[in-house]
């Protein structure tokens, strides 16, 4: 059985209220270039409210688990699956010197 020749999915923010189906997702993509495809098109934020660029995770529901950017799609996701889009949060504030 070979492998499919693009993928579909439901990607969502991470307060649920910007749900995205995403269809014909290339197989051999790596997930950090299919969530860098949907944050322009879930208009999600790419800085913090501090100006500093955000980092977003993909969290997928099935497992439970945080989808590295290097993982190969045909590889961690299936056929309706679904993931949270995460940004990356550090925590505490400016360090003074």
């Amino acid at each position: 059985m070979g492998q499919p020749a693009t993928i579909g999915l439901q990607a969502s923010d991470v307060s649920g209220q910007k749900m995205f189906n995403v269809r014909d997702i290339q197989p051999h993509a790596t997930v950090g270039e299919l969530i860098n495809s949907l944050l322009p098109q879930m208009h999600l934020p790419m800085n913090g409210v501090s100006g500093r660029p955000l980092t977003y995770h993909a969290l997928l529901d099935r497992e439970g688990r945080h989808l590295h950017a290097s993982e190969i799609v045909s590889e961690s996701l299936r056929e309706g699956d679904r993931i949270v889009l995460q940004p990356n949060i550090d925590a505490g504030g400016r360090r003074c010197p």
